[in-house]
């Protein structure tokens, strides 16, 4: 296996195999962040989705604060927060108190995101996402210095000096941006961001982005030995056939749910300057809604038994991905499912590629509060 260790952990999200009250499919994941806490996974990673059926989440700060309290030595992360929609000052604000309030390390992943029907919501002009997602996050960054600070922006302006409050603990935070197309990888260096990506990508895009990212980060003199993660659907089973018929059942309404909340049909970003790509990126998404179609993505992710799966995260290793986020809360998968996958791979993956897994929520447990 990988010399260097890898660091796992799990996405938590409201779904189910069938309807229930968004409540009780919160008191749900706050269980699965139990479990994972116990397992031994280093974090639990919250989605950010607004007025749709894909994953009630619109403000997954909130959700992690509440699991906190409730699981003190997770950390906590964000799969991602779509920041151009937030005020860059309360958004400061929130993540310095999330991260006052959990032991475990805070992991912020920021995107601009991707469903035009969110943005009109807000009422945000999707041409000017890029734009306001360097713009936040500049913002971001200098207040959690905790120093005194004004700023002359394009969408915001800090006249008065000011600092934040709470003031940010000695504890820090990590954050990332999300990678939605290879051309993402030179942006988030230039910014300071280490990339979040997603296994869809075929593996020499995902060497190239990590490739961009580490020779763009070295030309502007910023260090690149940081956490890179990687987020990978999981359905692991004692053989590859049955993993696989897994996938083949529960993906396809996933995908279908993605083709509803970004719009598929209408193509919502074939005339928005810098967003073209995702034309190309979901055209083929209707397609993974037949299960007959799901042999490439489900060979890219992390899909068969405990031998196969260790394969493909030492592949993952080799391109330059140090932290793997599995995800077996997809549309449909029903909790006692999702929850055996997760604990299959805790016990028959994880600890061949990290051997202090399970035991670093545990010391965290036993420290106590500061």
């Amino acid at each position: 296996m990988t010399t260097a260790p890898i660091t796992f952990a799990f996405q938590a999200a409201p779904t189910s195999e069938d309807p229930a009250k968004d409540h009780v499919l919160y008191k749900e994941v706050v269980e699965d962040c139990r479990i994972g806490a116990e397992l031994g996974y280093e974090a639990a990673w919250f989605l950010e989705h607004h007025f749709s059926d894909y994953y009630p989440t619109p403000s997954p700060l909130v959700f992690m604060a509440h699991v906190a309290a409730e699981c003190p030595a997770l950390g906590l992360g964000t799969s991602v927060l779509v920041i151009p929609w937030y005020h860059p000052l309360r958004l400061a604000e929130e993540i310095s108190m999330v991260n006052a309030l959990t032991r475990g390390t805070l992991h912020i992943g920021m995107g601009r995101g991707t469903a035009k029907m969110e943005y009109d919501a807000y009422g945000v002009d999707m041409n000017e996402a890029r734009a306001r997602f360097a713009e936040t996050w500049r913002i971001v960054e200098t207040a959690m210095t905790g120093k005194p600070f004004t700023f002359d922006g394009q969408f915001t302006r800090i006249g008065r000096e000011i600092q934040l409050r709470p003031t940010p603990t000695g504890k820090p935070v990590k954050f990332y941006g999300a990678i939605g197309s290879p051309g993402s990888a030179g942006i988030m260096a230039e910014l300071g961001l280490p990339p979040l990506c997603l296994a869809q990508f075929p593996d020499h895009l995902l060497e190239r982005i990590v490739g961009t990212w580490r020779r763009k980060s070295e030309e502007a003199g910023r260090p690149t030995d940081a956490t890179i993660p990687i987020a990978a659907k999981l359905f692991i089973a004692k053989t590859d056939e049955e993993a696989r018929d897994l996938a083949r059942t529960y993906l396809p309404r996933n995908f279908a749910a993605q083709v509803k909340h970004y719009e598929i049909d209408a193509n919502p970003w074939g005339d928005i300057p810098e967003y073209e790509v995702f034309s190309k990126i979901f055209a083929n998404m209707k397609q993974m809604t037949d299960p007959a179609n799901l042999g490439p993505i489900m060979d890219l992710n992390l899909v068969g038994s405990a031998e196969t799966i260790s394969r493909r995260v030492e592949a993952l290793a080799a391109l330059g991905f140090n932290y793997v986020m599995v995800s077996s809360a997809t549309p449909g998968v029903p909790k006692g499912i999702r929850r055996e996958m997760y604990r299959r791979f805790a016990g028959e993956v994880a600890p061949r590629f990290d051997s202090a897994f399970g035991r670093r929520t545990e010391r965290l447990a036993s420290a106590g509060d500061d």
